[in-house]
């Protein structure tokens, strides 16, 4: 899925709204987006290995957690300028590489 927009003004919010509803599972806090995924220890491994290769290509640091059993990816930083069109292209790769993960067969 590739996601283009301009970042600035009312524009760049209605453009983060419309990703996010392309995003299915993705939500917004604050200034970041998150996921929280049912995985297996051996899932997770495998998408943490796929998410590292896609953020050093996009310059971004995801937040990728292992808590009680479920994956937790948190994208944008807490305290930084905000959500930005790397981080809702980095979800929407994550997106992609867990369907193919979790596909059956």
């Amino acid at each position: 899925m590739a996601l283009r927009a301009i970042w600035s003004g009312r524009a760049g919010r209605d453009y983060l709204s419309d990703a996010l509803t392309q995003l299915a599972g993705w939500t917004q806090h604050g200034r970041q987006i998150r996921r929280t995924l049912v995985l297996d220890d051996s899932q997770h491994a495998e998408l943490t290995e796929r998410i590292k290769v896609a953020a050093d290509a996009l310059h971004l640091r995801p937040d990728v957690r292992r808590v009680e059993g479920r994956t937790q990816i948190h994208l944008g930083a807490p305290n930084g300028e905000g959500i930005t069109e790397g981080d809702v292209a980095l979800a929407a790769r994550i997106e992609d590489v867990y369907r193919t993960i979790v596909a059956p067969g």
